[in-house]
């Protein structure tokens, strides 16, 4: 009963000292607080987070957004100090209408000697930075902040661009203690209210009346009021963005009506052929599709007589690759356009990939884009326009097969596409007006061969040969990750990776793409093996050994994602040393994933002096659903306790 009460207690005190949220009025007991009350392990947390976003008329203008944000966030630990500096992004191309960022004030409360010290925000501590052509950030450095430190923020986001409201995030990397948002929008704008991720707040809607000179019109003002939100945190393996996890709510435009101001009614995306067409109709997708004349010479010298459909592709591909550099922006328009992409030999997503996909028309390919949104972009669950970001091609062969093909990674081949874009499905868009869903996971596993010869020597050091073959999706990402860097920084990063010294170091086949690229590493370490009372004690998989679960939570609500299905094989074989013999091995396993999700084989025998270790770890789909969670982490764990089994040997 005493518990009972005194948890009371708390929960009224904690109510109490958080209902005062006025900008600038910090509580001497939210400055005292040393760690949230209801996560002892956040860094930082929400105090208080509240946005309004509202229409604004200006005559001989109209309307514009307006988004006010008020943030008050507790400090807990060294590792909470990344709170203290805010990074808020706006559109600002070089040309056209802008976003602006303005109103900023802030200040950093702390306790010093039972005293509230209150530090402002100066415009000193505001920076603005181009973050590419078309997005600039204000870089906001909170003032001498301190483990227990108040930091307060309050700034407005004004955007000519009315079709379209940022979404609503309720849940974050850290707790939040309360929420409070208004989204107030004018009668002439219908926007689809869809919920995302796993944490839902309820909607409140009410209305008030606006004017605009003598009108009257109506607003809809939609209220959100959450307490005591629990983070979702981005320490899990395996997820393309956390993101798309977190609790929200998006504001996808379907209508503007206009028609009682002597306007028009436009509808947008009220389903997927909708969205399909509006993209494909746009001047910088379906019309780029159409220019032909600056690519004619050259295409014919590259396809000339080839008559294979096959071999066109790959022509025509490898072409665009090696002539066409990405610099690195994602979008379903060009950016340049395609002719001065050519001509510059850079451009973005779609200035390559559409231009890919008009040159293997005109090759005589039935080729056609694919809208594409990537991993971190989260995934279309309804019809939007906001939802795809990227774009690839497609080739339909007269045989009934096709092939996917992304031309902006040069370590690309035809169906074994980068990883970005391997996001459940993606629509493809033909020239008929006709869209479809396309899977965009490959079907090939990733494959990584290890190969592992060692011996022991009398004064027990492990010389080996280490050979590594890496085939598909596990290629392009080596080739990716490693082609341009030195040696020197690869063998430092394997030695201090294995706890091995490299002799020798060579990889084959760098720029061999359409071939496995294979990695031979020559090694010695004194830190492989034990010797107790005279018994050597080896992990049988050496540094290949899996020895911690990487799946730590009790249950997980989103899917596990590898993005492709993939396989890892391992070979070792040790010599066993002169003088010796084995004592102990461990036995074999064989364990499987539930629908053939996927399988785990573990082998270890004897011939003669050799002891060889075969293990194949392979799943077969990219994707793990939540309800195979409990069984994926099981999975693991009787993997980790199998290969860290030891192989006991003896002195004969």
């Amino acid at each position: 009963m005493k518990k009972l009460t005194l948890l009371v207690l708390l929960i009224s005190q904690f109510t109490i000292f958080a209902q005062d949220y006025k900008f600038g009025k910090v509580s001497k007991e939210e400055l005292k607080e040393k760690f949230h009350p209801l996560d002892s392990t956040a860094d930082a947390a929400y105090l208080y987070r509240k946005r309004r976003t509202s229409y604004s008329y200006i005559n001989g203008v109209g309307f514009q957004l307006v988004t006010e944000i008020h943030e008050r966030v507790k400090i807990y630990t060294k590792e909470g100090f990344e709170m203290a500096t805010k990074s808020v992004a706006y559109y600002n191309p070089d040309s056209g209408e802008t976003e602006s960022v303005s109103s900023i004030k802030g200040y950093s409360f702390s306790l010093v000697d039972g005293k509230v010290v209150k530090d402002k925000l100066t415009k000193k501590s505001i920076f603005k930075e181009k973050k590419n052509k078309s997005y600039s950030i204000k870089k906001i450095t909170m003032p001498n902040i301190k483990i227990g430190t108040v930091i307060e923020l309050k700034y407005k986001l004004i955007s000519p661009y009315t079709n379209s409201i940022d979404d609503l995030q309720f849940q974050f990397g850290i707790p939040v203690k309360k929420i409070d948002y208004n989204i107030e929008i004018p009668e002439y704008f219908i926007f689809n209210k869809r919920s995302k991720g796993f944490y839902n707040v309820p909607m409140k809607k009410t209305a008030k009346n606006g004017t605009i000179g003598s009108l009257n019109y109506r607003i809809d003002v939609f209220g959100f009021e959450g307490d005591n939100i629990p983070a979702l945190k981005n320490d899990e393996p395996f997820i393309s963005s956390i993101y798309n996890y977190r609790g929200g709510m998006k504001f996808e435009l379907t209508q503007t009506n206009f028609s009682s101001l002597q306007g028009s009614i436009k509808t947008f995306s009220n389903s997927w052929e909708d969205v399909s067409k509006q993209i494909f109709k746009s001047s910088r997708f379906g019309e780029e599709l159409n220019k032909k004349s600056y690519y004619k010479d050259d295409l014919q010298s590259i396809v000339g007589n080839i008559t294979s459909e096959k071999e066109k592709v790959a022509a025509v591909f490898q072409f665009v690759k090696s002539k066409i550099k990405w610099n690195g922006n994602n979008s379903k328009y060009t950016e340049k356009g395609v002719r001065k992409a050519f001509k510059e030999r850079v451009g973005n997503v779609a200035d390559i990939n559409l231009m890919l996909t008009s040159m293997l028309r005109s090759a005589g390919l039935k080729a056609n884009p694919v809208l594409v949104s990537t991993r971190k972009n989260g995934v279309p669950l309804f019809p939007t326009l906001n939802g795809f970001n990227y774009v690839i091609s497609m080739v339909d062969f007269t045989d009934g097969t096709s092939v996917l093909l992304d031309a902006t990674e040069p370590y690309s081949l035809p169906n074994i596409l980068p990883a970005r874009t391997l996001n459940w499905s993606g629509r493809k868009v033909t020239k008929e007006g006709i869209s479809s869903w396309i899977k965009l996971t490959s079907t090939k596993h990733a494959i990584e061969d290890n190969n592992l010869m060692v011996k022991i020597s009398d004064d027990m050091i492990v010389e080996g040969l280490f050979r590594t073959k890496f085939i598909n999706l596990s290629a392009l990402n080596f080739r990716k990750n490693n082609n341009h860097i030195k040696d020197e920084s690869l063998i430092t990063k394997l030695e201090e990776r294995y706890n091995i010294e490299i002799d020798d170091y060579k990889v084959v086949n760098k720029d061999k793409i359409t071939t496995p690229i294979v990695r031979n590493v020559k090694f010695i370490s004194e830190d492989l093996i034990e010797e107790i009372n005279g018994k050597i004690y080896i992990e049988p998989s050496l540094f290949l050994t899996v020895d911690k679960n990487p799946f730590k939570l009790v249950d997980r609500k989103f899917p596990v994602d590898f993005a492709t299905p993939w396989k890892e094989s391992n070979r070792v074989f040790i010599s066993i040393p002169q003088g010796y013999k084995i004592e102990q091995l461990p036995k074999p396993l064989a364990i499987g994933l539930p629908d053939n999700l996927g399988v785990f084989k573990y082998q270890i025998t004897q011939s003669g002096n050799k002891i060889r270790v075969t293990s194949i770890l392979q799943f077969n789909n990219g994707i793990i659903a939540p309800q195979y969670y409990s069984a994926l982490k099981d999975f693991y764990s009787q993997l980790v306790k199998k290969q860290t089994e030891k192989i006991v040997l003896i002195k004969e």
